[in-house]
């Protein structure tokens, strides 16, 4: 008899299984956590990104320019023109910048959360 272990990852047959529900738990909790904290990331990095584009006086009739212009103002829908500067550039960095802001708190504070339950 070899010590090779013919089903890898799968607990033999003389032994009981390790870890049960809990384990599938927790991987479940660190796999939603990802998720949260990955939407949260790509909408701060849209916000982030056209921030940059407009700062940079992109070419806004380019098509990849009009959607994160068009992503950029729907993440941020709830918190245009709570700043109304004479200055457009700090209009736009503080209009999109603050809801960047707020989806990686949010996001990450409940991957937190959802890692510690």
């Amino acid at each position: 008899m070899s010590n090779i272990d013919p089903t890898p990852g799968y607990p033999p047959y003389d032994q009981p299984p390790t870890g049960g529900h809990s384990a599938d738990r927790q991987a479940a909790a660190r796999r939603t956590a990802l998720v949260v904290c990955t939407v949260a990331d790509v909408a701060a990095g849209l916000l982030c990104l056209w921030i940059v584009l407009y700062l940079l006086d992109a070419n806004q009739a380019n098509a990849f320019v009009e959607f994160v212009h068009g992503a950029a103002n729907w993440l941020s829908g709830w918190a245009q023109d709570i700043f109304t500067m004479d200055t457009e550039g700090l209009r736009v960095v503080l209009n999109h910048g603050l809801p960047a802001v707020v989806y990686l708190l949010i996001g990450h504070g409940i991957a937190a959360r959802i890692n510690r339950a």
